[in-house]
This record gives structure tokens, sequence and C-alpha cells, in this order.
């Protein structure tokens, strides 16, 4: 069974008025545990809305949304249990942060929670070593960190509370290659410790070909095409003709083709290349 599935799922804003907009129409997709899911569109393909909807922050038009096979809107008086469970990262959620500092900023969701406090505290720990936060960081105002920390500090406030789906929404917008790097080095730790089903969206084919597994292609309000990684982006040409693209290193690789070195076509990260080129050369002097 799969952690977390959208059952033909549509939703319409300002339904009834002149400013009608179906921004999803009949998207269903399964998303599993133990994986790290990337969800790539163009702007208005409805990423975004999809993914406020996992957790409830919005509710469908039509359709499901199974949690372990419940439909998270059976009870909508239960539905902020469903929030603790699956936990929604924002786009730039370090604007959220508000306590006086780090620690009790991270600690605020599990304190929510109702848990005590050696628990929150374990908590807290655990979650700013998942982001690369050192403990000194943890005594001090978040509004004293870099940009790059206040990011891990407000992403670490959601890993506290342990959800089972994790959803980030563009996690590394607006910082730099070492912050970027940083973030999902973090978003993977969290993945790999837990087993929780991670779930990222972002416009960097890069990014979601060196850290996920699964890939969702949205278009105009619809589910383009699903698959693991490999599979999506060997399939540049439909990519590029709703808009996408493919990771740089695959456009890097058909260049290299164009120049008589023969490299494998499913190479999409640089790991991928190294790995590819050390075979072909390996045995040069």
């Amino acid at each position: 069974m799969s952690k977390l599935t959208v059952e033909n799922v549509s939703f319409v804003y300002s339904a009834g008025t002149p400013f009608e907009v179906r921004a999803l129409d009949g998207v269903s997709v399964n998303i599993e545990s133990n994986r790290i899911t990337g969800i790539i569109g163009h702007t208005g393909s409805g990423k975004s809305t999809l993914v406020q909807m996992f957790n409830g922050l919005i509710r469908p038009t039509e359709g499901r949304i199974l949690l372990d096979g419940e439909d998270i809107w059976a009870d909508a008086k239960k539905i902020s249990a469903i929030r603790y469970r699956v936990g929604l990262v924002m786009q730039y959620p370090e604007y959220q942060l508000f306590e006086e500092t780090v620690e009790a900023d991270i600690a605020y969701g599990p304190k929510n929670m109702g848990l005590d406090e050696a628990e929150i505290a374990k908590r807290v720990i655990e979650s700013a070593k998942f982001v690369g936060l050192d403990e000194e960081s943890l005594k001090k105002s978040p509004f004293d960190l870099s940009g790059g920390q206040k990011r891990r500090a407000a992403i670490a406030g959601i890993m506290a509370m342990r959800p089972e789906v994790l959803v980030l929404d563009e996690p590394s917008a607006g910082l730099d290659p070492a912050g970027k790097k940083s973030i999902f080095e973090g978003i993977r730790n969290y993945a790999e410790a837990t087993g929780a089903a991670v779930i990222i969206v972002s416009h960097s084919m890069d990014d979601m070909a060196k850290y996920c597994e699964d890939i969702i292609v949205m278009s105009h309000s619809k589910v383009a095409m699903t698959g693991k990684r490999n599979e999506i982006f060997s399939r540049g040409d439909e990519l590029e003709a709703i808009g996408l693209g493919v990771p740089q290193m695959t456009y890097l690789v058909r260049l290299l083709a164009q120049k008589g070195i023969d490299l494998p076509q499913d190479i999409f990260t640089v790991e991928d290349a190294e790995a590819a080129i050390t075979e072909l050369f390996g045995g040069a002097q």
C-alpha cells in the first residue's frame, strides 16, 4: 500500500465566479515510504496546490487524499492531527521563525503535540543534526543566523514533529550552491533515518536528478508522467515539449556525443558522468 495516495483529485479556485480557475484536474499519484519523490512542472502547473492538499491545508473539490489508505477528510474535525503526520515546509519557511531562540523554535511543534520535555529536547537535538545546525546555533536568536541557517532551522522545526510524510516546496530557493547542498543533504539524512516518504517540489532538474528517486511531472493541472528518475529524464524530448528540460549534465553528454565521445545516454548528474568517464577512460595511461 502506498503511504500517500492522490485519487482522482481536482481543485477549483473561485468556483462559480468569473475568476474560476481549475488548478488540478483529475490528478492521481502514489507516494511511497522510504523514497524521495520529486514534483516538477512549469509555473501554474498545479504542483504547489497539489502539495498543499497532502496535509489538508486545501481540501479537494473532487477526489480523495489517502494516508495509509484512509481518507484524510473522513472526519474534518481530525484534520489537525494529519498535519503532525504530514509535515509541509512552504517556500521561504524562515519567514515563519518567531521564537527567542532557535532551540525554542524547533521545539514549538513537538510542544503542541503534547510531548514531554525529555522527548522534546531529544527531537530538537536530532532534528538540528539532520540539517547540520550545531548546539551553539540552537542558543542563538533565529534572527542572528545567516539565510541558509534560518532555512535549516525552519526545516528542522518540521522534522522535529517526525512526520511520516515530509513535503518541501522549493526548499533551496534563493540559496547559494553551498546552502543548497546543505539543505538537500539534511533532507536526505532525515529520509534515511526515519524511512519517511519525502516529497520535494523544485524547478531545478539538476536537484531532482541528484536527490530524488521518483519523479512526478505536472503540466496544465494534470499529471503528464510519473516514474523513476532515469525513466523520466530519458524522455527529454517530451519534457522539453511541455516547457521543462533535462539536467545540465544530460545536455553536456549530448554535446560530447557530437564530438565523438560516446557516453551512455542515461547520465543525469555529475556523479553519473564521473562514473561513466572513469569507466570509458579508466584504462588510459
